[in-house]
């Protein structure tokens, strides 16, 4: 198949025709740190295998996201709204709160108790609707279930309207939901808690499934000694994971009969393609490479049990991959690019005391997180003090710091195109700034937030249906694409 670009903010178009189409059953897979390349570098390896059979049948395209990409789920907001940050208001997985001063997750949600964890989310937080609130309102009997690996992630795809979310507890091995969905934990979930399912899978070793000289970029030391793992400690990146969700899911087609009928029901799943010491989205070791070769044979036993179950002209799948990583660290190096770190904190400490200097020694600055720094909107109101003035300075003051492309108060930043689509006015600062290329944010001295440094990052989507027509060839537009394949 030729590829075209497809923009990010036109997925959910894609995916709400595709679930109006005549496919009894839609099941969505966002893969974390699915490759292009890496697909294209593994096709002629694969004989068989739920890749394989995509490579050859699937419509293939790629995925920009025009907004920035830290590796978090915004991506995945993304994809599953169709809109971008300022629009769905998810733009890093944490946000600072001027109440306490203290950095949140942004599914937080303590109306929203845990089942069998003490994570309380939910997707209230999500201003948009998703694909799974969408697909409620076109058909409100639809059984919508997602399942994953990392709970955001999972409850993101859940959306508002799913019967059920369920992720994977790596440090308990079981699976969990939130009661911010009516069913809360499905029966096949609880069967595979009973039976001991994830601890036993997690019990085994990881070893390489082929020899390593048949791989296609060991490392040295994999030439040497190849690979090993204790699965529980690292289970999200192992195939085991994987492995986990693709059984549940096809538990819950079985046990809430999706597809059987002439009702649309939608499957939500959540996959990783990522090794426990994957640097990158590319494929730079033999374990990452045999994630692959796992991914492939499970969507291959999920193809087979749909074929077999509900027919394969009832059910459609689409695979689309989500940034991660990007390029790493050392490779830049390497090409005399290296990356250098911004200290979020240490800037917005030093803002406090520049403000200090002209206004007094106060408390000036909350703090920062992300792309933002917090004022004391409390004080300066007390001081009866210009918050637009005080705004104007900070701004002039941290384009001083070695790194910031531009800084500029808020409501400048909301009408500026390279920022506007990344912010969310709910959480952003009194003063927003970009940093230059090859710029990483830093906070609290170690922990990095990995803005992907890839100039503009793409992922892979693969839709495949049993009744889907041959494209024709030559570049096809969003619209154009969506017409052909849903007319």
């Amino acid at each position: 198949m030729r590829k075209t670009y497809l923009y990010s903010t036109l997925i959910l178009s894609l995916f709400s025709l595709s679930i109006a189409a005549s496919s009894r059953l839609t099941v969505v897979a966002v893969v974390d740190g699915l490759d292009s390349d890496n697909l294209a570098m593994l096709r002629p390896y694969w004989q068989k295998g739920g890749l394989r059979t995509l490579s050859e049948e699937a419509y293939q395209t790629s995925v920009a996201f025009p907004h920035e990409v830290y590796g978090g789920n915004e991506t995945t907001a993304t994809l599953m709204t169709g809109t971008t940050p300022d629009r769905h208001g998810y733009t890093m997985d944490r946000y600072f709160l001027r109440r306490d001063r203290l950095l949140h997750g942004m599914l937080e949600d303590e109306s929203a108790k845990g089942i069998g964890t003490s994570l309380c989310l939910s997707a209230k937080a999500l201003l948009s609707r998703t694909l799974s609130d969408r697909m409620r309102l076109l058909s409100p009997a639809a059984k919508i279930y997602a399942v994953g690996i990392q709970p955001e992630t999972t409850v993101l795809m859940a959306g508002h309207a799913a019967n059920a979310c369920c992720w994977l507890d790596c440090e308990a091995q079981q699976w969990v939901a939130s009661s911010a969905y009516s069913e809360g934990l499905p029966s096949a979930a609880y069967e595979q808690n009973s039976n001991m399912r994830i601890p036993t899978l997690a019990a085994r070793q990881w070893t390489p499934r082929m020899d390593i000289p048949t791989y296609s970029c060991p490392t040295p030391q994999e030439q040497k000694k190849g690979f090993s793992y204790e699965v529980a400690p690292v289970l999200a990146y192992t195939p085991t994971a994987n492995t986990l969700v693709i059984e549940l899911a096809l538990a819950l087609q079985q046990s809430e009969r999706l597809g059987v009928d002439a009702q649309p029901d939608l499957l939500l799943l959540q996959l990783n393609s990522l090794s426990p010491k994957a640097t990158s989205d590319r494929i730079a070791s033999a374990e990452h490479e045999d994630m692959y070769l796992w991914l492939n044979q499970d969507l291959g036993y999920l193809m087979e049990q749909l074929d077999r179950r509900i027919g394969r002209e009832n059910y459609q799948l689409l695979v689309v991959g989500r940034p991660m990583l990007g390029t790493d660290a050392q490779t830049l190096a390497d090409l005399h690019m290296p990356i250098q770190y911004f200290n979020v904190d240490r800037a917005a400490a030093l803002t406090g005391t520049y403000l200090m200097a002209i206004y007094g020694h106060e408390r000036w600055v909350d703090g920062g997180y992300g792309q933002s720094v917090y004022l004391n909107r409390t004080l300066i109101e007390q001081k009866r003090l210009n918050l637009e003035t005080i705004q104007r300075q900070v701004a002039n003051f941290l384009m001083d710091f070695e790194g910031v492309q531009i800084a500029l108060p808020a409501h400048e930043a909301l009408l500026y195109p390279p920022l506007a689509s990344t912010l969310s006015k709910r959480h952003m600062g009194d003063v927003v700034f970009m940093l230059q290329p090859g710029w990483q944010l830093m906070q609290n001295d170690s922990q990095t937030i990995d803005r992907v440094t890839d100039e503009r990052p793409t992922s892979p989507l693969l839709y495949w249906s049993g009744t889907l027509r041959p494209m024709p060839q030559g570049k096809i537009d969003a619209t154009g694409l969506i017409n052909l394949l849903f007319e």
